[in-house]
């Protein structure tokens, strides 16, 4: 895809080195629209720095942070990878990464391997944003052909820490579905999570395996990996998973871990809504069995669960029971800068989630800006939209205030109008 070349920041040796703060979030926000404005500057709140002069602030600290992913303190390198993700979450990069890409690369890899805990968590995530600046492609390509080795093997290493083996099993799925070009290589990553996920099923009996909290929360992103690849295996390969997979499914139904049980539940809405789309009249053998213990999760009452996790399960399990017995689907807008997206399946929602879990906040301005994540949404090119018009279009504070007001009390009356209070009996 055509870009233009930008003069990197300048050059010379860096000082102390601080984490990505909220002062650069502000100078990257005011810049957000200049990608497709025909403007040379935006004024910043003082009018004293340029655009120009921010841009080169802003990369002479990026440079910083790169060079200090390779410090010996085990800090600073954990800020500077921190740094690197802010960034790249929250602003496209690919001039400035393209040119860098090894390097960072490098990086990840050094820390990977011979970094501890939250340092390997920051370094699998800041592959996968690498890969989202970066977009499908022969450069994405060779990032993930150097560390999806090192993934694979964290990941079947129990001995490895907890924490990275749970980043790395979010990471390869989503370097996967952006850098991988060979669905047989697909294949055999989604195998790497059978190996994981399918240790948390139920036994036959009825009896659950006895695993701790974080190994479950492991079993989980990789069963919600395995479900993103899915979404892109051909039609003969999804046969092969639907008998394979969906009768075995609804055994993770049984754990003690809510968020097992409710990825189990969206994981198995999503393989019959592919299945459905396959064949209309698809048919499931144990469809009564499946759809009344989806019931009972949807209205539990439970005593010895939480609350918080109740409710949060109830309101999953209601979508979910739904898309089985009915093939329906709880459609959501997603609303950013002039432009609005409908997430009208599970597929869009899977896919949606996972490139939500790594930019968080940013997600809109890469839904406006990322040319590679709004053709895997079918937005099309990027608008062009000037800082005039966007600032024309801005909503007064106050009346902003009073919409998000009235919304939230249509929204509560609403609620308490179809809310079924007999679920809630009991609980206090």
């Amino acid at each position: 895809m055509p870009r233009t070349k930008k003069k990197n920041g300048r050059g010379g040796p860096h000082g102390n080195v601080h984490p990505f703060s909220d002062e650069d979030a502000s100078i990257e926000t005011l810049s957000h629209c200049s990608s497709f404005s025909d403007t040379a500057s935006v004024a910043e709140e003082g009018g004293e720095a340029s655009e120009d002069t921010a841009q080169e602030d802003f990369q002479y600290k990026l440079k910083g942070f790169i060079d200090s992913t390779v410090d010996k303190s085990a800090k600073t390198r954990q800020g500077a990878l921190d740094g690197l993700k802010t960034a790249m979450a929250t602003r496209i990069l690919y001039e400035f990464i393209s040119e860098r890409r090894m390097t960072v690369t490098d990086s990840i890899e050094r820390c990977l391997k011979k970094g501890k805990g939250e340092e390997q968590r920051a370094a699998a995530s800041l592959a996968c944003l690498l890969c989202i600046q970066l977009g499908p492609g022969i450069e994405s390509e060779e990032v993930f052909k150097t560390l999806k080795p090192i993934f694979k093997n964290i990941l079947a290493d129990g001995s490895a820490n907890i924490q990275a083996r749970q980043a790395v099993a979010t990471s390869l799925g989503l370097c996967t579905l952006v850098a991988e070009d060979d669905i047989l290589d697909v294949h055999a990553s989604m195998e790497c999570f059978e190996n994981l996920f399918t240790r948390s099923y139920a036994r036959m009996d009825g009896t659950c395996p006895l695993i701790s909290p974080q190994v479950s929360q492991l079993h989980t992103n990789a069963l919600l990996s395995w479900a993103l690849l899915v979404t892109i295996c051909t039609a003969n390969q999804l046969k092969d998973i639907l008998h394979k997979h969906l009768p075995k499914l609804p055994r993770l139904l049984e754990s003690d871990d809510v968020n097992m049980r409710i990825a189990a539940g969206e994981t198995i809405a999503l393989l019959f809504e592919l299945a459905r789309d396959l064949d209309s009249e698809f048919e499931f053998e144990d469809w009564e069995q499946l759809c009344d213990k989806l019931n009972q999760l949807a209205t539990d009452c439970n005593k010895h669960r939480a609350k918080t996790d109740k409710r949060k399960q109830r309101s999953v399990f209601r979508d979910v029971l739904k898309a089985v017995e009915e093939g329906d689907f709880q459609s959501e807008a997603i609303r950013f800068g002039t432009e609005r997206m409908t997430i009208d399946s599970w597929v869009r929602k899977r896919t949606y989630d996972a490139f939500r879990e790594f930019v968080g906040s940013g997600m809109n301005y890469h839904l406006q800006a990322n040319e590679f994540i709004r053709d895997v949404f079918e937005l099309g090119p990027p608008m062009l939209v000037d800082s005039a018009t966007m600032k024309a279009m801005k909503i007064p504070r106050f009346e902003r205030h009073l919409h998000n007001s009235a919304a939230f009390k249509a929204r509560t009356k609403a609620r308490s109008k179809f809310r079924d209070k007999r679920v809630d009996v009991g609980e206090f």
